[in-house]
């Protein structure tokens, strides 16, 4: 079956084999150098998403900074002498150092109505909650009443308000991303050519090591404040949220993920290893095997620039779940066949057990790769990433498998390593006794089984709460819970609305001004501010802010309604509007005015937050109402408004995905099929050899589903790479099956047989597969405990159904032929 050359070098010659491994061991390791993480949101993002394109265009014309946001829950009242001195040192601090552009507080809030000078000198010379003379309680109770600054800057019981920190803009890195962007926009048309194309790959590489050089000085900057917050913790309650932190901790979290699985997983490795084997070798063989994968892969992933993101941070884990899943499968065989037949010579006995699990070892992999490799069809290229490293790693593992393990046995082994004549496991013969006898149980059980998938299935959704993605214990949860609950919400959606360019030609209000060419409206700005720009931008903006799972919104709008309460609450109309727009400073339009108009584009933004905490919200239906009741309750044309911001981003994500990975199902379980059909030669079987992995992988996405959990996207995954891992078993029984059923030619007594051999080594190593994904539960980041525990699950109940419901199905329909 084999080539020679494989027999003469891996096995005839171990010492040849060994060396080169230890070459391609040093060689890889030498690259792992190279091995990256990354927890930008880029890597949460559709690359080719027109609605990011979108929101970049939004950005760059509002004006768009990176900024943290601090929780201020001082132990006294906020107005106090200590609150206020020790807010003021804090701020001082922070602003002293050297990455922060402006930081922006309670105290530097523009107190409106605390005099009763005229408006325009009121704007001029405002005065703030830190000044000497100032009503402070009539102050702070403008603030929480102000349209603009509650549940922004303050929360609505004055308690807890919120430290805008502005970082300074990194104009070297916005010069990449629009370079990246004009490169990627000729790229996806096939329009670079062969110079463009060499350019472009230089720009990358140029891009990523900038890009991990601000991650190193954000970590830096992010330790900075958190020092700083601790020395002002006696104060007060203070929690670090912001875009930045978020983007660090998860770093942290990832490469503590690492650290927490592998150390885990290897962990239980050796102690499952020592129960079934209970011999040191039969520990270190497997852990060598073990050992190379991963590090070979992991200079693999540095060769190829592929960084870990919080998607693949498990990476390490599985591979050694799976590595050590086909070691055991050939360290029991090869035990086996030396029990069996003491007579063969040790080489003999490793060429026996490589030929006879070759074919079954390599249907497993190609299956499971078949289910990873199903999630290159998401338009989300960490995920993409993910199906390849593992697409990789499982060749890589398969290699050493077939290489390093037969090469070591050779040469440390000998007979006296010969395990003892064991009784037969009490789990399989007991499995084996109900798949032979209990015909209605299994049936009916099944059937049970199947109808809860069915309707756990039809109640799965797709949900992207971001602030649920952490541990309750985490400061990124802390920080936007606070966020969430009292300063308005953190998920930001952008609102643009279009106007008409035949308004600017149309009566103002019947004021004495009947038109203006288009020289005069860019020479006098003030006329842009017409009444029914401005009761539109307010319509818009009420009806958002009585939605429910509406936090903040501030808009023009918000401005306005400051300045009707300031003249007395009448409505200010076109010529009051333009001449207060031109009387404003200018620090206070570029604060208050420019993020929400453009002049020049004859529009308006809309800014709001989702509470994203909230219970039962459901992001893609508020979209979709949003979207609607613009339309068919407010009177706007479609052409009129449009949605942008990071609730669209990470929405069209899952969606995306959902849509992606459940089309894909399809196909991975075709593949499957076809695969079986290749190994067996046999549609009958391959019927029932896919049947119980599909059942159970169908099942735990319907006990996703009754339970209310909204698919992420890492459950999301869960069937097709639960099939993937799952139908190994079948492979591995069937095939035993067959070359037992030969000997025999008697159904119940193959059964027994198989069982108590092959079945035993499937309970192994799906014993060791449930409590590796079990580690991911060590995890912070919610998703990948989800993902370790549903697959554990899945696989537990893969495990039963392949010793029962599948020899009870060949039982029954016999697809090897009449026994004897």
């Amino acid at each position: 079956m084999f080539s020679k050359s494989y027999q003469n070098i891996v096995i005839q010659k171990p010492k040849i084999t060994l060396t080169l491994l230890f070459i391609v061991l040093l060689i890889f390791s030498y690259f792992s150098k190279d091995f990256r993480l990354d927890a930008s949101s880029d890597t949460l993002l559709l690359e080719n998403d027109p609605d990011l394109n979108y929101l970049r265009e939004v950005k760059k014309r509002y004006g768009s900074k990176d900024f943290l946001v601090l929780t201020y829950t001082p132990k006294k009242k906020i107005i106090s002498d200590d609150s206020i001195q020790n807010l003021i040192k804090l701020k001082q601090d922070i602003q002293n150092l050297n990455w922060v552009h402006n930081v922006i507080t309670i105290l530097d809030i523009p107190l409106l109505s605390s005099s009763d000078e005229p408006l325009a000198e009121r704007l001029k010379n405002y005065k703030t909650l830190k000044d000497d003379g100032v009503d402070k309680k009539r102050g702070i109770n403008e603030i929480i009443n102000s349209p603009v600054f509650r549940e922004f800057i303050i929360s609505k019981d004055g308690k807890t308000t919120g430290i805008i920190v502005n970082l300074k803009t990194d104009s070297k890195l916005r010069e990449f991303i629009e370079k990246k962007d004009s490169f990627y926009s000729k790229f996806i048309t096939k329009n670079l050519n062969p110079e463009e194309k060499k350019n472009y790959s230089k720009f990358l590489n140029d891009f990523e090591i900038y890009k991990d050089s601000i991650k190193k000085q954000n970590h830096e900057n992010i330790l900075e404040i958190r020092n700083i917050i601790k020395k002002h913790q006696s104060f007060a309650k203070i929690h670090l949220g912001g875009i930045p932190m978020i983007a660090d901790d998860m770093i942290t979290f990832i490469k503590n993920d690492i650290m927490v699985f592998g150390a885990g997983v290897f962990l239980f490795i050796v102690a499952t290893l020592w129960f079934i084997f209970r011999k040191i070798l039969w520990i270190i063989i497997p852990l060598n095997s073990c050992f190379f994968s991963v590090l070979i892969m992991m200079g693999l992933l540095g060769l190829l620039g592929w960084k870990v993101t919080v998607i693949s941070s498990n990476f390490i884990a599985l591979m050694l779940i799976l590595t050590m899943a086909m070691n055991i499968h050939m360290s029991v065989r090869y035990l086996q066949l030396r029990r069996d037949f003491p007579e063969l010579s040790n080489s003999e006995t490793i060429l026996q057990t490589t030929q006879k699990m070759f074919w079954p070892i390599l249907y497993t992999v190609l299956t499971t790769i078949c289910a990873f490799l199903s999630l290159i069809f998401s338009d989300i290229k960490p995920i993409i990433d993910f199906g390849w490293m593992m697409t990789l790693g499982l060749i890589t593992s398969f290699t050493i498998t077939f290489t390093l393990l037969p090469a070591t046995l050779n040469i440390i082994t000998n007979k006296t390593l010969i395990i003892k004549d064991e009784s037969n496991s009490k789990i399989t013969s007991a499995l084996s006794k109900i798949s032979q006898k209990n015909t209605k149980l299994i049936f009916g059980t099944t059937f049970i089984v199947i109808i809860l998938s069915a309707l756990g299935i039809s109640r799965l959704e797709v949900e992207n709460s971001f602030i649920n993605y952490f541990d309750k214990k985490t400061e990124i949860y802390k920080g936007m819970k606070l966020i969430d609950d009292k300063l308005g919400g953190t998920t930001p959606l952008d609102i643009i609305i279009k106007f008409p360019k035949k308004e600017q030609k149309t009566s103002l209000d019947n004021d004495d001004f009947d038109s203006w060419d288009d020289e005069e409206d860019k020479n006098n700005q003030k006329y842009w501010f017409t009444r029914d720009k401005i009761d539109k931008i307010n319509i818009v903006h009420n009806y958002l802010d009585n939605l429910e799972e509406v936090g903040k919104v501030l808009s023009f709008s918000s401005i306005v309604k400051v300045g009707e309460h300031l003249n007395d609450g009448k409505k200010l109309q076109t010529l009051e509007l333009g001449i207060l727009y031109t009387k404003l400073p200018d620090s206070i339009k570029t604060e208050i005015i420019d993020p929400y108009i453009s002049i020049e584009d004859n529009e308006a933004r809309i800014n709001l937050r989702i509470k994203d905490s909230k219970e039962n919200l459901r992001r893609n239906e508020l979209i979709k109402k949003i979207n609607s009741d613009l339309e068919n309750k407010l009177g706007l044309k479609k052409e009129e408004f449009k949605l942008a911001g990071v609730l669209i981003l990470f929405n069209n994500l899952l969606q995306s995905l959902f849509k992606s990975q459940i089309l894909t199902l399809g196909f991975v379980m075709a593949g499957i099929f076809t695969m079986f059909l290749v190994l067996f030669r046999n549609l009958t079987l391959s019927f029932i050899g896919v049947v119980p992995n599909f059942i159970a992988a169908f099942f735990i996405l319907g006990i996703i589903g009754l339970l209310g959990i909204p698919l992420d996207m890492m459950t999301i995954t869960i069937a097709a790479i639960t099939i993937g891992i799952a139908v190994d078993n079948s492979i591995h029984y069937i095939y035993r099956f067959r070359e037992e059923f030969q000997k025999n030619k008697n159904y119940n007594q193959t059964i027994d047989k198989c069982h108590s051999t092959v079945g035993v080594a499937i309970l192994n190593t799906s014993i060791t597969i449930i409590f590796g994904f079990s580690i991911l539960f060590l995890s912070n980041f919610i998703p990948t405990i989800y993902f370790g525990v549903f697959t554990g699950i899945a696989m537990l109940l893969a495990l039963i159904s392949v010793l029962t419901l599948l020899p009870k199905l060949i039982l029954i329909i016999q697809p090897f032929g009449k026994a004897n």
